[in-house]
């Protein structure tokens, strides 16, 4: 009669081990876990040095609203200018347009171009920008990094808006783009209000 609680009491002391090994191994698994993602910061940088790579945050770029120091990009071909040209084309009645009409840029340089928005109607309007390039080859190599062409947004009666568009040439534009024209169309759309582009005024 006394073999039975002998083994279930040998079983409970098993479960018991299994159970204090179980935690000790997801207690190394979470120690390795937080070690690895402490360190991934430093080796990131180390390997981006080693292979003289320069990959910048957007807080760390001198973008409208964020204050932060610019730190020079290894990246930018000083030995090429290109010629960026801003279009704006409204369809409805809206006034849109950007602050400067065309720009030069390096590539690889990070640059910043305000487009400015003012819903001339008397309601409540959505609408949504689509960009388009010419010529058609600079279409891969425009990146953007921040457009209000990513949303659909509303514009009450008369409220005028202010807009950045952040954007990067790739070095590895073909060396016979010398000029870039980028160009919008806003039109208006039907949707939810959304929360206001950064930069927004």
């Amino acid at each position: 009669m006394s073999a039975k609680p002998v083994t279930l009491s040998a079983r409970m002391l098993h479960l018991r081990q299994a159970n204090l090994g179980m935690v000790g191994k997801l207690l190394v698994v979470t120690c390795l876990m937080f070690g690895f993602g402490y360190a991934m910061v430093p080796m990131y940088k180390s390997i981006c040095k080693a292979l003289g790579i320069n990959v910048l945050s957007l807080t760390e770029r001198d973008i409208p609203g964020v204050s932060a120091k610019m730190r020079p990009n290894t990246q930018v071909d000083l030995s090429r200018t290109i010629s960026v040209e801003f279009d704006a084309n409204a369809r409805g009645v809206w006034e849109f347009k950007p602050e400067v009409r065309s720009l030069q840029v390096h590539p690889g340089q990070l640059t910043t171009v305000m487009y400015e928005f003012r819903n001339t109607q008397n309601r409540t309007m959505a609408a949504q920008a689509i960009p388009s390039y010419a010529p058609k080859q600079a279409t891969a190599h425009f990146n953007k990094l921040q457009c209000f062409c990513f949303n659909e947004y509303i514009l009450k009666p008369g409220e005028t808006k202010r807009w950045p568009v952040v954007f990067v040439i790739d070095p590895q534009l073909p060396k016979d783009v010398t000029t870039i024209t980028l160009s919008y169309t806003f039109f208006e759309v039907g949707g939810k209000v959304p929360a206001a582009p950064k930069g927004g005024v």
